[in-house]
């Protein structure tokens, strides 16, 4: 099963109380953060987030409300006696920038620091049984979305159907699999008479900074649940275009292009304090929209 815990769900600057862009993708074995906007650690200290579960950062674009707590959430590792290996993935021009950053300070890491940098849209990675991509959105500076994709899962055992035959244990593997097995008399018996088809695996979306684009909606097409920014409401819908952004109905309209089961909509500006009309304009368009709220676990089916 995977979550999704918003972190940070506001525009550039602070305010009311809401972070700049950061959450973390949870699965089964590990953590992927996306995103690491200023105050990022205190956030995952304030909602009990699992740091040394993180194993991968993902950063989509150099806007600093979209990085500026990397620097310290990596120096924070090393002085907590962090071990384990950390990927960043993100822009390569981000590898200059902790490059100096580290060389300034003197900084030296005691776990293994690995950059991946994004030279394209498509495959970046298959980690454990997920399958991670991105894609282009239409940003002023260049901008990566990103697809957490959950791989076809083992069939499931039937043990009644194993017990009646006398599968051996050390068979099971192979019908997870899907593998039919033979009998000692050298009979055959169906995979399907052994196991049931696993349910499907799931999929997140990440739709970075944008304006209305409908070119990436391939990319995400299906998806279980995407969280999409809008930054404005719709009567700024012109400002929104003019500063790369989204409001609420373009993203609820993007999700509803793409068939998504679930929308999350965040980045708010921070010209709104309160934000129940984002919601509700959102779901005119596409009915199962939330707010992508600090602190909150959304888990997908």
């Amino acid at each position: 099963m995977l979550g999704v815990t918003i972190l940070g769900n506001n525009s550039a600057v602070p305010a009311f109380e809401r972070h700049p862009t950061s959450q973390v993708l949870t699965t089964p074995n590990r953590s992927f953060m996306i995103d690491c906007g200023e105050g990022t650690q205190i956030q995952l200290i304030r909602y009990k987030i699992r740091r040394t579960r993180i194993s991968h950062i993902f950063i989509s674009h150099l806007h600093g409300d979209h990085y500026f707590g990397l620097v310290g959430l990596l120096n924070s590792f090393a002085l907590l006696g962090r071990q384990q290996e950390l990927h960043i993935v993100a822009p390569p021009a981000l590898q200059e920038v902790l490059a100096l950053q580290f060389k300034l300070a003197d900084t030296r890491m005691p776990y293994p620091l690995h950059f991946h940098a994004i030279q394209h849209p498509g495959y970046l990675m298959t980690v454990d049984d997920i399958e991670i991509s991105c894609f282009k959105t239409d940003h002023r500076i260049e901008c990566f979305g990103f697809v957490f994709k959950e791989q076809k899962k083992p069939r499931r055992i039937d043990p009644e159907a194993v017990k009646a035959h006398r599968i051996p244990y050390h068979w099971f593997e192979n019908l997870k699999q899907g593998h039919d097995y033979t009998a000692p008399d050298g009979a055959l018996i169906k995979n399907e008479q052994l196991t049931h088809a696993a349910p499907r695996g799931n999929t997140y979306a990440f739709c970075a900074d944008t304006r209305y684009d409908e070119s990436f909606i391939p990319a995400i097409q299906g998806a279980d649940m995407i969280y999409h920014e809008a930054t404005y409401l719709d009567n700024f819908a012109a400002q929104a275009r003019n500063r790369f952004h989204s409001t609420s109905k373009e993203a609820a309209l993007i999700a509803q292009k793409a068939q998504v089961k679930k929308l999350l909509i965040g980045h708010f500006s921070s010209r709104y304090d309160v934000l129940d009309a984002f919601e509700t304009e959102a779901r005119e368009i596409f009915p199962n929209t939330d707010l992508a709220l600090e602190g909150v676990c959304y888990r997908l089916p």
